[in-house]
C-alpha cells in the first residue's frame, strides 16, 4: 500500500499552481493532506479540491512543518526565499522557477527522459522551462538511437507562458482591436493580439535571449550532453494556450524517416498526429488540455543527407510544468525518494 504524503502547493492561485491542483486529483496522488500557499493577498479565499473547499494561506516561516513534498510555482525570487527553508523543514521541492535549473547540485529532470537523475536530489528537484520539456520529449527517443549532434529550434509561444494575467491580456486586446480601439499591453511589452515578437526577455551580448538560453544549457543538462550543439529563436505568439516548435535535428548518419516515425509513434509522453493528404498536423488547439507532445510532419532535411526535421505543439501549463511536476512526484513516491538526504546549503 501507498504511503500518503503532505503536500504543499507554492503558489496555487497562478495558472500553472490551479493545474497541479486539478492533476494531483485527476491522477489520484496518495494524499494524507494538501496546503495550499499564495501571497498574503490571496490569504482567505479557497479553492476546489475534491468537492471540498481548501483555504489559501500566506506562505509564511512555520509554512513546511509537517510537509512532505512542495511544489513550487511562484516564480524565481519566492522559490529563492522559500525552497531552502522547506527543505531545511524536511519537504522535497519540486521547483518550476528558473531558480535551481543550471546548479549542479539539483537535478534537472523530465521524467520520460532522465529519471535516474531524480534519486541524486538534495531536497530540491527542477521542473525544466517549457520549451524545453517539449522538445526533450519529442526528442530523445530519436537521440536514444542515434545521437544528436546539433539541434536548432524556432519556438512560438503562447501567452500562457506568461500566465494567467497574460492570457486574459491578450483577450482583452482582441476585443478592444475588433472594436476600433488601441490594445493596451501591460504584461507584455508590446500588443500581442493579431502580432507577434521575439522573446521578450533579458539578451545576453551575443543576442540571444534569456529564454533561448535555456532551451541551450537545460537540454545539454538533461541529456548529460555538455557540447551538444543547439541554438534557438524564441517567439511570443498570438496563442491563448500551448506552446508549438519546428526543431531541427542533425545526426552523424541520415536518420530513416519511416524509422523516426515508427520511434516517436510508440515514444512514452508523445502522440504522432500526421495526415499529409490532408496536410493536418500538430495544432495547438488540440495540444491544449492534453498531456502528450504531439508531434508530427517528420521528413528529411533536403539541405542536409543528415538532418530530420520536425514540428511539435505542447500545452505549456499541462507538461511543459504542471504535469511533469506531478510526474516527478509520482517517480519520487515510486522510488521511495521523498524525504531528502540532506538539506540543500544555501
Amino acid at each position: 500500500m501507498v504511503h500518503p504524503y503532505r503536500v504543499a502547493i507554492l503558489g496555487a492561485t497562478g495558472a500553472v499552481g490551479t493545474e497541479l491542483l486539478e492533476l494531483l486529483e485527476q491522477r489520484d496522488f496518495p494524499l494524507a493532506d494538501l496546503k495550499l500557499l499564495a501571497s498574503a493577498r490571496s490569504a482567505g479565499r479557497t479553492l476546489t479540491f475534491k468537492g471540498e473547499q481548501l483555504p489559501l494561506e500566506a506562505v509564511n516561516d512555520d509554512s513546511f512543518k509537517q510537509i512532505d513534498l512542495v511544489l513550487a510555482s511562484a516564480g524565481a525570487s519566492v522559490s529563492k526565499a522559500w525552497a531552502a527553508k522547506a527543505v531545511a523543514a524536511g519537504a522535497v521541492v519540486i521547483d518550476n522557477s528558473s531558480a535551481f535549473r543550471l546548479n549542479p547540485t539539483v537535478p534537472l529532470v523530465v521524467p520520460e527522459v532522465n529519471p535516474q537523475a531524480a534519486a541524486a536530489h538534495q531536497g530540491i528537484i527542477a521542473n525544466p522551462n517549457c520549451t524545453t520539456i517539449l522538445m526533450a520529449v519529442a526528442i530523445y527517443p530519436l537521440h536514444q538511437v542515434q545521437p544528436i549532434r546539433r539541434i536548432v529550434a524556432a519556438t512560438y509561444q503562447s501567452a500562457s507562458g506568461a500566465g494567467a494575467r497574460a492570457m486574459e491580456e491578450v483577450k482583452t486586446q482582441t476585443q478592444a482591436i475588433l472594436q476600433g480601439q488601441e490594445p493596451v499591453a501591460e504584461l507584455f511589452p508590446y500588443p500581442l493580439a493579431f502580432n507577434l515578437f521575439p522573446h521578450n526577455s533579458p539578451l545576453n551580448g551575443e543576442g540571444y535571449c534569456e529564454e533561448e538560453m535555456k532551451m541551450v544549457n537545460e537540454t545539454r543538462k538533461i541529456f548529460g550532453a555538455p557540447n551538444l550543439r543547439v541554438t534557438a529563436t524564441c517567439v511570443r505568439v498570438p496563442v491563448l494556450r500551448a506552446h508549438s516548435e519546428a526543431i531541427n535535428l542533425e545526426f552523424d548518419q541520415p536518420f530513416d524517416v519511416a524509422q523516426a516515425r515508427a520511434i516517436l509513434s510508440q515514444a512514452p509522453g508523445v502522440k504522432l498526429v500526421e495526415d499529409w493528404e490532408a496536410n493536418y498536423f500538430p495544432m495547438p488547439i488540440d495540444a491544449s488540455g492534453k498531456d502528450e507532445v504531439l508531434v508530427g510532419r517528420i521528413r528529411q532535411d533536403l539541405s542536409h543527407a543528415a538532418g530530420l526535421e520536425l514540428w511539435l505543439c505542447g500545452d505549456q501549463i499541462r507538461k511543459g510544468a504542471a504535469l511533469n511536476a506531478v510526474q516527478i512526484a509520482e517517480l519520487l513516491v515510486q522510488q521511495n525518494l521523498v524525504r531528502p538526504a540532506i538539506a540543500l546549503a544555501n
